[in-house]
């Protein structure tokens, strides 16, 4: 099948698209608002950006009445957030912070979550999470729908702080992944959650087989140092 976006003309009972880009992880945001009042909320249009310092992004589409989502604003306002990973056991919870709620609604009194301090930020983290990434904004990109929810703002932060709860790591210093089980969305109300890792070795067809090694780990720093 073929279908032009903009006619929209799939002829399928139910949107393709977001079945295309799957499994896509999920950005579980805290901020905090003008008067310090939290607010938690997940978007599944999220991944890195580089990792020489580390950069993340979400997309946050915009309510029906062209109304941008509080975690935008309060970004915007403050200059930090918090990504906390999503796993499979936190899907209940998740779930409830992903109401519409009313600006200024605690989502984690609301879903039963405990705030932990952060370190660098001021927004709380999840608790519960196993991996937390603390950050600071640096821009929104404005993407433009053809309707008021499909108006979108894209924001970057720079990581500048990261959780993981030892019993996560491995003894091989490896994050244990299986054991996290993290939660991913895929299209329609469906989702997945990571239950299988296996290592594949870069191929050395090119002969830079280290400087891939150090790119694929994520290495800070390591390329200036060479």
């Amino acid at each position: 099948m073929f279908y032009e976006t903009e006619k929209n003309d799939h002829g399928l009972a139910r949107p393709p698209f977001k079945s295309i880009a799957v499994p896509r992880p999920i950005a579980w945001i805290s901020t905090l608002d003008a008067e310090g009042r939290a607010n938690l909320a997940p978007y599944s249009q999220f991944t890195n950006l580089t990792f020489d310092p580390p950069y993340i992004l979400f997309s946050a589409n915009r309510d029906y009445d062209g109304a941008r989502k509080d975690t935008t604003n309060n970004i915007e306002l403050t200059g930090e957030f918090v990504h906390n990973m999503v796993t499979y056991d936190l899907l209940d919870k998740m779930n409830i912070t992903a109401a519409a709620f009313e600006p200024g609604v605690d989502e984690f009194e609301a879903a039963g979550l405990t705030k932990e301090p952060s370190v660098m930020v001021k927004p709380p983290r999840v608790a519960e999470s196993p991996i937390h990434l603390e950050c600071k904004y640096v821009t929104t990109i404005c993407l433009p729908g053809t309707s008021a929810v499909g108006n979108a703002d894209i924001i970057i932060g720079k990581v500048v702080g990261v959780h993981i709860k030892d019993e996560y790591i491995l003894p091989n210093g490896k994050i244990d992944i299986e054991k996290i089980k993290p939660l991913a969305r895929m299209g329609y109300s469906d989702y997945t959650f990571i239950e299988k890792v296996f290592e594949y070795v870069p191929s050395d067809a090119a002969h830079d087989e280290g400087d891939r090694a150090l790119g694929l780990e994520g290495a800070t720093g390591a390329f200036g140092k060479k």
